[in-house]
């Protein structure tokens, strides 16, 4: 019986983890959220993002080397960036993202907004298993590319 319940769950969660991770591609399109700004901590919803706008949803850790270089990426090269919304999720500690915000000059830069994710929702919603983790959505909202790990901003920038 025992045995039969532990099986059961590990068998649940296997078939959990792959529903999750492929539900992007099931649903292409920017989904619903509402997570938090840094620094104020205001609610931004999926309906604040600009209307016929491309968006780049990048998953971040502030303490990760990969994450800053891909941020410091982003940022030196923002001019080619102008016209596309960047979106950056971290679900980690809100002081931890303040002092990313500042140490980047997020501020600096009008087109990233900084959140965090408390309650998971959208690392859930990708399947988000290591970071930077990086979506990149057309004009009408629509997933065009993925990326892991090594952001290649320069392959990004020439999608627009």
């Amino acid at each position: 019986m025992v045995l039969t319940l532990i099986m059961f769950c590990l068998v649940s969660g296997a078939f959990a983890q792959i529903d999750s991770t492929q539900q992007y591609f099931k649903s292409p399109y920017i989904p619903a959220f509402n997570i938090r700004t840094v620094p104020d901590s205001s609610s931004f919803t999926n309906n604040m993002l600009q209307k016929n706008k491309p968006t780049i949803l990048m998953f971040f850790d502030p303490d990760c080397d990969h994450c800053q270089e891909a941020t410091k990426n982003f940022t030196a090269r923002i001019d080619r960036f102008k016209d596309v919304q960047i979106l950056m999720v971290t679900i980690y500690d809100f002081n931890r993202i303040k002092k990313f915000h500042q140490d980047f000059k997020i501020a600096d830069f009008p087109n990233i907004v900084l959140t965090r994710d408390a309650a998971f929702d959208l690392p859930r919603f990708y399947g988000v298993h290591s970071i930077p983790d990086v979506y990149v959505y057309d004009k009408k909202g629509k997933l065009m590319r993925h990326y892991k790990k090594d952001i290649p901003v320069e392959e990004i920038a020439a999608l627009f």
